[in-house]
């Protein structure tokens, strides 16, 4: 009987622990949405900031800005987080641009760096063509057919055709809501946060 008592209660104590995470992914995706509201244009000049919670000026980004701002939203700054998982572990990050310490003006803002402290931080789900596995607050990474890497966030609507979940993130065009899941090759799928 005390072992049914204890079975029933873990149980009830591990659901409010899903929910949570669910109410987490869910803002995420809401938040990414509303960046889509914001004009942009789109520049992946190196900048200067502040560190920590620094972001380039508001009417400039990439894809990786619409990442960090949408994490920012609900209280994560992923500058911070990178930075410090990348001083850490800096040999564990990939070595593309011939630095030999982090930069926390740039570290952040690149798809690598971010898809790495993902995959170490967070949970790496399966890479898939069925659409329902992709969740409002998912993080994708693709490979572009010109070798660029890209990123975005799920949201929380689909298109009315495919049915496919819309991702938020900037190809070059600004902060927009567009059914591009499935256009380029997926590199990466994650949840991370609370």
């Amino acid at each position: 009987m005390l072992f049914k008592l204890k079975l029933i209660l873990f149980f009830l104590s591990a659901l409010p622990v899903c929910h949570l995470q669910q109410d987490f992914s869910f803002d995420l995706a809401v938040a990414a949405e509303q960046l889509t509201k914001d004009e942009v244009t789109y520049n992946g000049s190196y900048f200067s900031i502040p560190y920590p919670n620094g972001d380039i000026p508001a009417q400039y980004g990439v894809c990786t800005d619409v990442v960090i701002r949408a994490y920012r939203k609900v209280g994560i700054d992923l500058q911070q987080l990178v930075h410090e998982d990348m001083k850490e572990n800096f040999k564990e990050y990939p070595q593309l641009w011939g630095l030999k310490k982090t930069d926390t003006n740039i570290d952040h803002r690149r798809v690598p760096n971010l898809g790495k402290f993902f995959e170490r931080n967070g949970t790496i789900l399966p890479i898939s063509k069925d659409k329902s596995t992709y969740l409002p607050g998912d993080v994708v990474t693709w490979v572009l057919t010109n070798n660029m890497t890209h990123i975005g966030i799920i949201s929380t609507k689909k298109d009315s055709k495919t049915g496919n979940p819309l991702v938020v993130h900037n190809i070059g065009a600004g902060q927009v809501l567009e059914d591009c899941l499935f256009k380029f090759t997926i590199t990466g799928h994650y949840k991370y946060g609370k």
